[in-house]
């Protein structure tokens, strides 16, 4: 069964963040996102003001506190190290992708040129993970 999912989107670019909020919105998703513009406002959210989402949703090419800075700091962390975490990055760089595997991420999604191809594969991704059973541990 499907579930309403807190989301934590930490992202830097606003036209991103409205294309995720216009993508829902079409789908008809009508999961919580809350949202952060870097590494360190997410932080921010997590320590300081207990925010505990189902999944964080992390771009990797950001100001203060970059992506693979923030995973490191977040799965060394006992109480938030095992939200799920997936990169939605424009990085196709391998390097990228081994180093957030070794970290310890959940996924890690491409967003694609194409509006539609991006709603599909958001579509995917909030599908699995709102219908998947681990969710309903935390």
């Amino acid at each position: 069964m499907k579930r309403k999912l807190k989301i934590l989107l930490i992202e830097d670019d606003t036209i991103e963040l409205m294309k995720l909020n216009r993508a829902m919105t079409s789908l008809n998703m009508n999961h919580e996102v809350r949202e952060a513009n870097n590494g360190e406002d997410g932080l921010e959210l997590l320590l300081n003001e207990n925010y505990y989402p189902d999944i964080i949703l992390l771009d990797l090419n950001m100001p203060k506190i970059n992506g693979i800075e923030f995973l490191r700091i977040l799965k060394d962390n006992d109480s938030l190290k095992f939200i799920p975490t997936i990169i939605l990055t424009t990085s196709s760089n391998e390097k990228d992708l081994l180093s957030c595997y070794n970290i310890g991420i959940s996924g890690y999604i491409l967003k694609p040129l194409k509006y539609e191809d991006y709603i599909k594969k958001i579509n995917l991704l909030l599908s699995y993970w709102s219908a998947n059973e681990l969710i309903k541990l935390s």
